[in-house]
Formats: structure tokens, C-alpha cells, sequence
């Protein structure tokens, strides 16, 4: 009697833990906004104190990683490309990092709470030389996607609007 009750219950047991790992976890989309936010933050905002570990820590780590410039001289795609002009524009001493604003931020998470994405109006205030190196009133969008728990910026599209373009 004790193996039969036994050989029931194993069953049932196996069949309520599958089901509670089906079962759709609920995402908390203010919580994963902010978390978002602070990401993008981070993304842009490193620069100030050259903190690398910061901006690499924001960003997908491999191939899928993509950056459209206004220019296409710097467009970048791939984890060691990014590395590469970071460390060969951005760590150099003639670059200097003032501050930034991001205007107009919208966050989305997707109801499975694994992907997000934004768009904003980004001022960044720098210097090259010594010389002012703004980029201001920048369209800047993006994908981020969540891994191992993480936010991580997968995709980044900054553009400047034609209509306000000087020549």
C-alpha cells in the first residue's frame, strides 16, 4: 500500500513543480523602467570620470552589440569594436566629458519583461582639445535586452534632425 501511494505521489510532485516553472512570472514594468533608466544613464553618463568598467557593464558583450552613428564612420558593431573606439577616442586626454541631459525619455518593457527599449532627446556636453564637442538635440534610441538577470543595451541609434541641421 505504501509503494502505491508512493508511486502517486512522485508523479503528482514531478507534475506540480513542472507547472509552477510554466507559470508566467508577473513583471513589475515601473521596476524594470527605472532599472532601464539607470542603464542608459550609465551608458552616456561613464564619461565624466572615464569609469570603463560602467560603460562596458552596460552593453551586450559580442557581436550582437550595434551602434548607429549620425556618421557612417562611426558606426560600430560587435563588443570589440565598441571597445576599441572607447578606448582610442573617449580615454584619450583630448576628450573631456562635461555632463549630459536626456529629454523627453520613454521607456518600454515587453510584457515578458526580458527585452526594453527607449528614445529620448540627448544633450551630451564635451571637449575636444579644449574646443566645445556637443552633441545636442540628438535623436538617441535603443534596444536592451535582459541577460543572467541584467539589463544590457544591445542596439543604440543616435541621428541628428535634418530639419534643424545646420549647414
Amino acid at each position: 500500500m505504501k509503494k502505491a501511494a508512493i508511486l502517486l505521489i512522485i508523479p503528482l510532485v514531478v507534475l506540480l513543480l513542472g507547472g509552477c516553472q510554466g507559470m508566467k512570472q508577473e513583471v513589475n514594468i515601473e521596476a524594470e523602467k527605472a532599472a532601464v533608466k539607470k542603464v542608459i544613464e550609465t551608458n552616456i553618463g561613464w564619461a565624466v570620470n572615464k569609469d570603463t568598467a560602467a560603460l562596458y557593464g552596460s552593453v551586450a558583450h559580442d557581436e550582437n552589440l550595434f551602434w548607429f552613428s549620425p556618421d557612417d564612420a562611426g558606426t560600430i558593431s560587435g563588443f570589440d569594436a565598441f571597445v576599441n573606439l572607447t578606448e582610442n577616442f573617449f580615454m584619450r586626454p583630448e576628450f573631456k566629458a562635461i555632463r549630459f541631459e536626456l529629454k523627453e525619455l520613454a521607456i518600454g518593457v515587453s510584457q515578458s519583461g526580458d527585452t526594453a527599449w527607449w528614445h529620448c532627446r540627448l544633450d551630451d556636453f564635451n571637449e575636444w582639445k579644449g574646443q566645445p564637442a556637443n552633441w545636442e538635440d540628438v535623436r538617441w534610441t535603443g534596444v536592451l535586452e535582459k541577460r543572467e538577470g541584467k539589463w544590457v543595451i544591445v542596439q543604440m541609434h543616435f541621428s541628428f534632425p535634418t530639419d534643424r541641421v545646420k549647414e
